[in-house]
């Protein structure tokens, strides 16, 4: 059977809707249950505690940008010495999260956008940079960058984050 587009935005909206239901009735029935930016020892990113982890170290530069050095195992790559698209994107993501969180802001990532420009090797040195290029009230975006040794720009991210809307249940 074809699906209407009215049904199909119907049900979208619809299960949209049940799900921010969902969230407040379990958030005013459960509030030990938080929600939000909170780090911890088990990241996959920068976790310490991970054994599969990325283990990135982010640190503030003389501008406010969060940076870090990466190099990355042969474990993670999607074809023959190039890593994985998703692992990239993961590794932008979190240096864009990082500088968010060290602006006090507590914020999820909303919107995440990245352009492959040249392949990340792995088992050589990349460095990992994110900076704010905005931010009010709610929304924070962002920008990161991997580039390799040489500074040739890798990989590119833009993000939007946004705080949630039950600020006390967010811990950082």
């Amino acid at each position: 059977m074809a699906m209407t587009t009215e049904f199909a935005d119907h049900v979208c909206r619809t299960s949209s809707e049940l799900r921010r239901v969902m969230l407040q009735e379990l958030v005013r029935s459960e509030p030990e249950i938080r929600l939000g930016a909170r780090s911890q020892s088990s990241c996959f990113a920068c976790g310490p505690d991970n054994p599969r982890g990325l283990h990135l170290k982010f640190q503030r530069n003389k501008v406010g940008e969060m940076v870090a050095e990466w190099i990355p195992e042969p474990e993670l790559e999607g074809f023959q010495g190039i890593v994985h698209g998703g692992i990239v994107s993961t590794v932008l993501d979190e240096a864009m999260s990082k500088v968010v969180a060290e602006s006090g802001a507590k914020a999820l990532t909303a919107e995440l956008r990245v352009r492959f420009r040249q392949h990340v090797p792995s088992g050589k040195t990349i460095c990992v940079r994110g900076w704010i290029d905005s931010q009010n009230k709610r929304m924070t975006k962002t920008e990161a960058v991997l580039t390799s040794s040489d500074g040739t720009e890798l990989a590119h991210a833009w993000a939007t984050f946004l705080a949630l809307k039950y600020p006390g249940n967010i811990q950082s």
